[in-house]
């Protein structure tokens, strides 16, 4: 390729890019009344900045070959900082392994930019082979936490096996997502750690974390659900003693799995929290979002559960690398009530569905809570059915 040919695609990558960025997003009409999904993600692997992904020099490039890729962009973590909406991007490149990036936006909805570098994440004594799924969390003492899972090779796998691994969680603040302080791995008792998420304020003079014990890498084993646990120090994390918030139940989207998402959001009624379930099915584990409430003065004490999940893997939302997912660890709740909520799916890309503090909380403290069994599903039901039987004004409606 010649040079003035190197030059003209370059411009072309960059103008591609720059039409996608710049993209206006469009809010689906069709709503269950809790929230609106959008058309389009708000980050992909496209999003990447071109010179992340190629050597622009045409001395050292000559055929324009792209040197790292970008697989996908998924799992953020949300915070609004400067009246802008700030990701912070799990960014896996095309040799598997995963970062942190931030890319910002205006609205919330469209017009996100990454910055142009990645997070250099400080490392302990002991190297993360691998990070992901950041939660940030803005503490009541002036620090903005971000928890991660940390993951490492199992150093006790047997001779030949690549695949197991131990996963932990790591713990960086900061005040402006540029410099990064990195503190201690939290330890607890339990042999592996995930979505281990930082309440924002200190409950009993402690820093209080939601956390996610479990026995091996993938499978929860005896792990029971949601823990809880309290540290009296952040820089050095110890949880002595943890205990279940919210535990998996038989038969219910939370069977095989639960998590934490992002850090819950402080209202009048209680702390509003976004989780994920999973259960098993044919087409292997398939990951939901629900929604509870817990006290404000006793945050790990749930007082309102609707049954089933708030949101699922729609169209598009269910293919990727793992199928049939949607995950979230990142939310904002803007001062006028305004709630954007950042999912992941299929572990490819990242959505943003809208709604308000007002509708989650109808949401939560109206909706019937699993009623456990077939029969008691259908009376619920049968419940609502008669009441709208009752006044039936809504038949004109539907014919109109």
């Amino acid at each position: 390729m010649g040079k003035a040919t190197f030059v003209k695609q370059v411009k072309t990558l960059f103008s591609q890019h720059e039409q996608l960025v710049t993209r206006r997003n469009v809010r689906v009409e069709e709503t269950n009344g809790i929230f609106h999904r959008y058309r389009y993600p708000v980050l992909t692997a496209a999003h990447a900045p071109v010179f992340w992904r190629y050597d622009l020099d045409y001395a050292s490039n000559p055929h324009l070959c792209e040197r790292l890729g970008v697989n996908s962009a998924f799992n953020v973590g949300a915070i609004e900082l400067d009246g802008r909406i700030c990701l912070l991007a799990r960014v896996e490149g095309a040799d598997r392994k995963s970062f942190f990036a931030v890319a910002e936006s205006e609205t919330g909805i469209d017009g996100f930019r990454f910055r142009d570098y990645p997070v250099l994440l400080p490392e302990t004594d002991e190297p993360d082979v691998n990070v992901y799924d950041m939660r940030l969390t803005r503490h009541e003492d002036g620090w903005i936490y971000g928890l991660f899972c940390t993951e490492r090779k199992d150093p006790n796998a047997p001779r030949g096996d690549l695949s197991s691994a131990i996963a932990q969680c790591g713990i960086v603040r900061t005040k402006d997502l540029k410099e990064w302080q990195r503190l201690d791995d939290l330890r607890t008792g339990s042999p592996q750690q995930r979505n281990v998420v930082l309440h924002p304020e200190f409950v009993g003079g402690k820093y209080a974390f939601y956390t996610r014990p479990q026995d091996g890498f993938i499978d929860a084993g005896s792990g029971g659900g949601i823990g809880w646990g309290l540290a009296d120090d952040i820089e050095h994390a110890v949880i002595d003693k943890e205990t279940i918030v919210d535990d998996r139940q038989y038969h219910t989207i939370k069977e095989a799995k639960n998590g934490q998402g992002p850090a819950p959001i402080k209202t009048e009624a209680g702390w509003l929290h976004l989780a994920h379930g999973v259960r098993a099915c044919a087409a292997g584990l398939r990951y939901v979002l629900y929604a509870f409430l817990t006290k404000l003065d006793e945050p790990d004490q749930i007082i309102a559960a609707p049954g089933g999940y708030l949101l699922a893997p729609q169209g598009q939302e269910r293919i990727g690398d793992v199928f049939n997912v949607v995950f979230s660890n990142g939310w904002v709740a803007r001062d006028n009530g305004d709630v954007f909520i950042y999912y992941g799916s299929s572990d490819t890309r990242t959505h943003v569905a809208t709604s308000t503090v007002d509708r989650l909380l109808d949401y939560v403290t109206h909706t019937p809570s699993d009623a456990g069994r077939s029969r008691a599903c259908v009376e619920q039901r049968c419940k609502l059915i008669e009441k709208n039987l009752a006044d039936p004004w809504w038949k004109t409606a539907r014919t109109t």
